[in-house]
């Protein structure tokens, strides 16, 4: 099938993917009188007298805003607001038929980040969670910082956080099939942009130590001139001052996990790695090496991005769950341990009699997914 034809012809038959439903019927005055005034007064004074009530009487408990300002959407870069909208709307529905989460797609035609953050607090109190989506680095680490000391809900930019849970979801499986200790692995990310630091970020949060980060110019490292954003990197990696080329740092490394370019690493290159080494090459939509040529290389474990090959990375094993356990828990932000939390329910989610090398994640349309993932997460906000 061509999916870019058959998706085209869909978005244009559908007019869009996303729609509002009402909750209630009105086809008389008495049903109107209730949905609307002048029976609509008295929820409005309830929440007047106590703003907690919000969440018993509107829908703001199971509400979340989908913001986007176009800026890094999927492959295609900066494309602006309007081209953004049907990914935005496409991120709805997934949260709607994943976790029966109400989701409203809001893309912002402006790229100024005080811009995005005043409108984004001045409208956040309809919602009960923030996903911020393909926003570019390293914009969007300040604005999901400063969003998230600003309001009393969970803010969280999945293209970070939500690669990095269930890129650790998969390095945990992977890690007991090729017999590993998870935190004695030696790790090169490939891409120090907003998914390669976040998943670097949630490595160290595992308990891994033993991290090279890659960006443009090789391995960050203090011979480098380096941004803020990897300086904050350099912190919990290359605890050794390793500089030179990511070649060079694959070297006797146990697992690559690449958020970067495509065809960027070789089969050379993985010969060189430890024995029995795990390959992640999420590259979209070539990633930075084909399956079948890591395979041949002697990668034991090999996962992409990519739905037509095995062990798919994909973001929708857990960023529904997340936020359902994060909106049943009235949590007030996403927190490292719950993130974790969010890995280990997904690592688990597989179950040992199921684990081999071409299935260290379940498969997306699994019942029970986002259940167990929120289940977790919920659990981790409130044992806090």
């Amino acid at each position: 099938m061509d999916y870019y034809s058959e998706s085209l012809k869909l978005h244009a038959k559908t007019k869009g993917k996303w729609a509002m439903k009402s909750k209630v019927a009105v086809t008389g005055r008495q049903e109107l009188a209730l949905a609307y005034t002048p029976g609509v007064a008295q929820p409005c004074l309830e929440i007047k007298n106590n703003r907690e009530d919000v969440y018993k009487y509107t829908s703001k408990g199971n509400t979340v805003a989908v913001i986007s300002d176009g800026s890094a959407v999927l492959g295609l870069g900066n494309i602006g607001a309007e081209a953004a909208i049907p990914v935005m709307e496409g991120k709805a529905v997934l949260f709607k038929e994943f976790a029966d989460i109400d989701a409203v797609p809001i893309c912002l035609d402006t790229q100024d980040t005080e811009e995005i953050i005043n409108i984004v607090k001045n409208m956040s109190a309809t919602f009960g969670g923030i996903n911020l989506e393909d926003i570019s680095a390293p914009r969007c680490f300040e604005i999901e910082r400063r969003l998230q000391e600003l309001l009393p809900i969970p803010v969280f930019h999945d293209d970070q956080h939500g690669t990095a849970v269930v890129v650790s979801a998969a390095l945990i499986n992977a890690c007991k099939v090729t017999g590993r200790n998870l935190t004695d692995i030696r790790v090169l990310v490939s891409g120090d942009g907003a998914a390669g630091t976040a998943i670097t970020g949630m490595l160290y949060s595992l308990g891994i130590r033993d991290i090279l980060v890659c960006g443009i110019d090789g391995i960050l490292s203090t011979e480098l001139t380096l941004n803020e954003a990897q300086k904050e990197l350099l912190e919990i990696t290359n605890r050794d001052n390793i500089s030179g080329s990511m070649a060079e740092g694959l070297c006797g490394r146990d697992v690559f996990i690449g958020v970067s370019a495509p065809g960027i690493l070789t089969e050379d290159m993985i010969k060189t790695m430890a024995d029995k080494p795990i390959v992640f090459a999420m590259a979209n939509p070539e990633p930075e090496i084909m399956p079948q040529l890591a395979k041949n290389a002697g990668a034991a474990v090999v996962g992409t991005g990519r739905s037509d090959f095995g062990n798919q990375i994909n973001n929708v094993m857990a960023f529904p769950g997340i936020f359902r356990g994060a909106l049943d828990a009235k949590a007030e932000r996403i927190t490292e341990e719950m993130k974790v939390a969010a890995a280990y329910a997904l690592a688990d989610f597989v179950g040992e009699d199921r684990l081999s090398a071409d299935r260290i994640l379940p498969d997306a349309f699994e019942d029970g997914i986002a259940a167990a993932v929120a289940g977790a997460v919920a659990d981790a906000w409130r044992n806090r």
